[in-house]
């Protein structure tokens, strides 16, 4: 009787543990992680930590949809800075961001969905500056502004340029109007819309030296047809003319 009452004991506990693991199973429920990177993905108030429908932008709008489409299930949260962002999603089972560029040294970190929007690569100036510029390697001499943990400031730190970082991307347009730094490398749309919002206005664009497409990245962990699902949902909406609608409600 007793030993009889122990396996019924086991089997109950084993099949808690199961259950368990099957709700925290990354197939069930993705966690989506972004950052304020207007036009693409924002705060509602501004502030940089946000979840769920406090969070716009095209690539937020599109997002949503392609996981309504494709039936998974997700949380969202924005956060601050995009390095912890990154870290997250590349180490956590079931974690995901964007938006992210798509360059060689990330491809085999992530499983990738997309592309979700273009992001040039561009050299911003004051609007009444002199400097003039044909290749990257003329920016040398020059004092640049980037967004610290971003793929461009990367790329210019790797090619020798050493941009002066800041954790907010924005800060680098008043940064730019008051002289500390002579240039900004930034993402197109998304730089002039950050200028904008400080009410900065008049930059002008002395260099475009990328072109880069902008994905959602899921941690490797994912399965892979989640991956499929999504990006079924993603070229359908692409199809359909409704990703198109998303980006004119923003631009």
């Amino acid at each position: 009787m007793l030993k009889r009452f122990l396996l019924v004991l086991a089997s109950a506990s084993l099949l808690l543990i199961n259950g368990a693991h099957a709700k925290d199973s990354p197939d069930t429920d993705l966690v989506l992680l972004t950052e304020n990177f207007p036009p693409y993905n924002m705060a509602k108030n501004g502030k940089n930590f946000a979840q769920d429908e406090n969070i716009n932008g095209i690539a937020t709008d599109i997002v949503r949809e392609m996981f309504k489409r494709a039936d998974i299930t997700y949380s969202l949260t924005l956060r601050f800075p995009w390095e912890r962002v990154y870290k997250l999603a590349l180490e956590n089972p079931g974690y995901g961001a964007f938006v992210m560029a798509r360059l060689p040294d990330r491809e085999n970190l992530f499983k990738w969905v997309g592309p979700i929007g273009p992001d040039d690569w561009i050299m911003l100036a004051k609007a009444d500056s002199k400097i003039t510029l044909e290749t990257l390697e003329d920016a040398r001499k020059y004092k640049i502004g980037a967004y610290k943990g971003d793929a461009i400031a990367m790329t210019l730190a790797k090619q020798g340029l050493k941009p002066m970082v800041v954790l907010r991307d924005q800060d680098n347009a008043k940064k730019l109007i008051s002289g500390q730094i002579d240039l900004w490398a930034t993402g197109d749309p998304a730089g002039r819309y950050l200028a904008r919002q400080d009410g900065v206005t008049g930059l002008k664009t002395v260099l475009r030296f990328n072109s880069a497409e902008l994905y959602l990245v899921l941690n490797k962990n994912v399965p892979d047809e989640t991956v499929a699902r999504l990006q079924a949902a993603l070229d359908q909406m692409r199809k359909d003319g409704r990703v198109d609608e998303i980006m004119a409600q923003y631009l």
